[in-house]
């Protein structure tokens, strides 16, 4: 028999039920794909449903101005600027580099151990539940070696974890990709991969979702087609037919 662990629900009801109930508290989930593919939009929603649980949520831009972003999410009708203002903190990586001196173009351990450090800071002074880091690419790029990517995500999963922190790790990747990630490590230390797609079918492009691993859970690894609407994030099984993952 399967033990249950405590689990952390997304609030898109149909990828809570894929989960067979949710994620499993603590785990780090790499949430990837290709440009398009709605990572950023599902990273949002899950903090949001966190915020109206009253989780305190914690986004970690790394690719794009957050107030930018905020002005994306108006469209939506669970967005509330007063009630994510109140649940979720939005950082921009570059003030966390410029108030570590992180400035360059390669980061060494010691970088690495202050900016988890700072990560973990924020966290333990909000009480924060939800994490996520958007992209992580972006940092794993200043990383350059797969053992220090490795020792980056290791680290920060542990510490996240036992704060009692679920956190979304989104990966770039590129639609050639034979992987899950970019370098190839992200994928091997995560607790989850869900991953996200578009599929050319009869003229149209359609997002797709596909839950690949999460420790902790028995889940559905069938494809589903991601629809976002203005109110979230929908999901369908892909009905079988022709059609071409891009």
């Amino acid at each position: 028999m399967e033990k249950v662990r405590e689990r952390c629900l997304t609030g898109i009801e149909a990828l809570d039920n894929i989960l067979n109930g949710g994620i499993p508290k603590g785990n780090t989930v790499l949430i990837t794909g290709s440009a398009g593919t709605g990572k950023t939009t599902l990273s949002i929603e899950f903090l949001v449903h966190g915020a109206m649980k009253g989780e305190k949520g914690l986004y970690i831009s790394v690719t794009e101005a957050s107030e930018k972003l905020l002005e994306n999410l108006i469209v939506y009708d669970f967005f509330s600027k007063e009630m994510i203002q109140k649940g979720i903190i939005f950082i921009d990586i570059p003030e966390i580099y410029e108030k570590l001196g992180m400035n360059k173009l390669q980061f060494s351990m010691e970088d690495i151990n202050l900016l988890i450090e700072n990560i973990v800071k924020i966290v333990t002074e909000f009480n924060v539940k939800r994490v996520v880091i958007d992209s992580i690419t972006s940092i794993c790029y200043r990383l350059q070696t797969e053992e220090k990517i490795m020792e980056f995500i290791l680290r920060l999963s542990k510490a996240l974890s036992e704060l009692g922190c679920t956190t979304f790790l989104v990966s770039e990747l590129l639609p050639s990709a034979k992987g899950y990630s970019q370098y190839g490590v992200e994928e091997a230390v995560s607790d989850g991969i869900i991953l996200l797609g578009n599929l050319e079918r009869r003229g149209d492009l359609l997002r797709t979702l596909r839950v690949v691993k999460m420790r902790g859970t028995s889940h559905s690894r069938a494809t589903y087609v991601l629809d976002i609407t203005s109110i979230g994030i929908l999901l369908v099984p892909l009905l079988k037919g022709g059609g071409e993952l891009i």
